[in-house]
């Protein structure tokens, strides 16, 4: 048994929150720490954003892997810089749906 549990930074598009959220727990109840990006109520600044993005790239820095949302196979900008940043630490990815 590991001396940790695995610790997994969830990515994708928060047009999927609900995706995301099911991720979440069915990683959790599996016994997974997860990293998941934070929601927001309503719009949020373009200096928001950017900083919510730096913080999302730290997650990315904790975690043993990183684990892709991308129902229909959709990645958008946004989650394509972080899979290059994964990809770049080292960090191994992979996609709910690789279609």
């Amino acid at each position: 048994m590991p001396d940790r549990p695995e610790v997994v930074c969830l990515c994708g598009s928060m047009r999927f929150a609900d995706e995301i959220r099911a991720v979440n727990r069915d990683l959790t109840m599996a016994g997974v720490i997860v990293l998941a990006p934070g929601e927001t109520d309503g719009e949020i600044t373009e200096e928001q954003k950017a900083a919510l993005g730096a913080l999302h790239l730290r997650r990315i820095d904790l975690c043993d892997r990183v684990q892709i949302v991308n129902p229909g196979g959709y990645v958008g900008g946004s989650t394509a810089r972080e899979i290059d940043y994964a990809r770049a630490s080292g960090k191994p990815v992979a996609f709910t749906d690789p279609g």
